[in-house]
């Protein structure tokens, strides 16, 4: 996973209908750069520097993938796709929209195209108010002084006044929360640990990881499976169990819910490929001692990926374990875990094929995912 980078973005406009087009940058910021935090709330503000109508200003927290200067970039070209039209005739001008970088994690840039902190933060009322609103005790890193304390020193004499009205969040949009527990599924390498820990990073879940790396049969049974099958599931069975009982079993006051990048079903569809028959009918029977007694995901979210795309992620994950597997094998898989959805109609199931998506890397793509499992 990239380094998630949190950032401060205000926004203003002063022509055509002001409120929407906040609106639309909020979107867009959500849709094209990351995930949007927080919002303050809106202020009409006289326009300073020049004879223009009031503004409407707002300030929003963001946690971003993207790089300062790309976020520039991607704040320039939202810009341009909201009507903003930049001469070089005058400093200041009426516009549409008018996005700037505040703040970008704690860092001091100083570049031809961007300086953050924002050079003007302590001098405009229009600012420090909204941003106040949202980051009221994040300190400024050269001058060492919060955001409350500098609102107050501030000069600044113009006269804001409070809207009321409040810009929607995108991400409220994601009802996930109604879930108590939520597991993500999928074939070796469809990406089911990156779906869960951004789900749980963006929409404020407890994440329960599977243990694989500690299973010390692991590597064993791609050398040799017929010698360590069984007992590499009754180990994967075990373990499974003993974590999915522990952690959903200790509520986080702070978490709205619970999501999983396993579910514990996922022994018997393994265990059916990997053991000879008559193992396999013996694990079972163990299996379903087990299974009785755990609590089921409210939502199932099932990633399918084409052979060859889990192959191709399989090797750039570099596990040397893992190398070797073959293409039937991953075919075995899917096909088990497509006959387990087909016969457990009862389940609240998602089967969403991410064969041509690339959700870690792409934003639109993440949504997109998103959407289908909201939908």
């Amino acid at each position: 996973m990239t380094t998630i980078h949190k950032a401060y973005i205000a926004l203003g406009s002063n022509l055509g209908d002001k409120f929407k087009n906040l609106q639309k940058a909020i979107d867009a910021i959500h849709e094209k750069i990351g995930s949007v935090k927080a919002i303050s709330r809106v202020y009409k503000t006289p326009a300073l520097g020049f004879d223009g109508a009031d503004f409407f200003n707002t300030c929003i927290a963001i946690e971003t993938h993207l790089s300062a200067h790309k976020l520039l970039w991607a704040l320039l070209e939202i810009e341009t796709s909201l009507g903003r039209k930049r001469t070089s005739k005058v400093n200041y001008e009426s516009r549409s929209i008018d996005l700037d970088v505040l703040l970008f994690d704690d860092e001091v840039i100083e570049s031809k195209q961007l300086n953050v902190p924002h050079p003007q933060l302590p001098n405009r009322k229009f600012v420090l108010e909204p941003l106040k609103d949202i980051a009221a005790q994040v300190q400024h890193p050269i001058l060492g002084e919060t955001i409350l304390s500098l609102s107050e020193k501030c000069t600044d004499k113009s006269v804001l006044e409070p809207q009321n009205i409040w810009l929607k969040n995108p991400t409220k949009s994601y009802k996930f929360s109604n879930y108590n527990y939520i597991a993500v599924e999928g074939n070796i390498g469809a990406g089911k640990t990156s779906l869960a820990t951004m789900i749980a990073h963006d929409f404020n879940a407890k994440l329960i990881l599977e243990r694989f790396a500690d299973n010390p049969f692991l590597p064993k049974f791609y050398k040799e499976p017929k010698r360590y099958a069984f007992t590499l599931e009754m180990s994967f069975l075990a373990d499974r169990y003993q974590q999915i009982s522990d952690d959903l079993s200790q509520l986080d006051l702070f978490k709205d819910f619970i999501v999983s990048d396993y579910d514990i079903f996922k022994s018997l569809i393994f265990s059916k490929i990997t053991l000879p028959e008559d193992e396999f009918a013996l694990y079972r029977k163990l299996f379903y001692q087990v299974y009785k007694d755990i609590a089921k995901p409210d939502l199932y979210v099932y990633l399918y990926q084409n052979t060859e795309r889990l192959q191709a992620n399989i090797k750039k994950r570099g596990r040397n374990y893992e190398q070797d597997i073959q293409d039937d094998y991953l075919d075995k898989i899917n096909a088990g875990y497509l006959e387990f959805l087909k016969n457990h109609p009862d389940f609240n199931v998602k089967l969403i094929d991410i064969s041509e998506k690339d959700f870690v890397k792409n934003r639109e793509d993440y949504l997109w995912v998103l959407d289908k499992i909201k939908n």
